[in-house]
């Protein structure tokens, strides 16, 4: 994950801002686990499997059943580099867990804003959507938390996304930046 621009504590005003940075990572994949009976333990026979074999999950998005099958869609990010293994991990499961073929997607870029300015500024989701429809860019996925806001997008369109999202929060400047790496995990 690289983090683009950050900054910490209030404004001259005494005010959070309303987002301190903007990071994204090319490193990762999607796993789509399709037709999965929505019972209690099914997610969780899934994830724990993918833990047993040293799989790392990010980003987790489950769709609402559908009533007549009673079945969901898992979705959910893992580093691009596990893929194989997580495939593999979740063929030895299928049959008795019963989904579908694991749709997987390497073409993704994650895009997030962070920062604590999020739970008092009003809007900043639709800021940051309204940045990224302004420049064509289909967002594949989001995952929340109380100060982070995560998208995935297509890998053609991450640099795109980001340079729109400085922009839309005013982080385009040439002002100082600290820089932190890491994985985000």
């Amino acid at each position: 994950m690289e983090v683009e621009k950050v900054s910490y504590g209030a404004d001259a005003n005494g005010d959070t801002p309303e987002i301190v940075g903007v990071a994204h990572d090319r490193g990762e994949a999607k796993i789509t686990v399709a037709g999965v009976t929505d019972e209690p333990g099914e997610a969780a026979r899934i994830f724990d499997t993918l833990a047993d074999n040293g799989i790392n999950i990010d980003m987790i998005v489950q769709n609402v059943s559908a009533e007549e099958t009673r079945r969901t869609d898992i979705s959910f990010t893992l580093p691009r580099a596990d893929v194989k293994k997580a495939r593999a991990a979740l063929g030895d499961i299928q049959a008795e867990v019963g989904f579908a073929d694991p749709v997987t997607d390497e073409q993704i870029g994650k895009l997030s804003i962070v920062g604590a300015g999020m739970r008092t500024h009003p809007g900043i989701t639709a800021k940051f959507f309204a940045a990224l429809a302004a420049e064509g860019v289909l967002i594949r996925m989001v995952s929340t938390s109380e100060i982070r806001v995560s998208v995935l997008v297509s890998a053609d369109d991450l640099d795109r996304a980001v340079r729109a999202t400085h922009r839309a929060f005013g982080l385009d400047s040439d002002g100082e930046a600290i820089v932190y790496g890491g994985t985000g995990r």
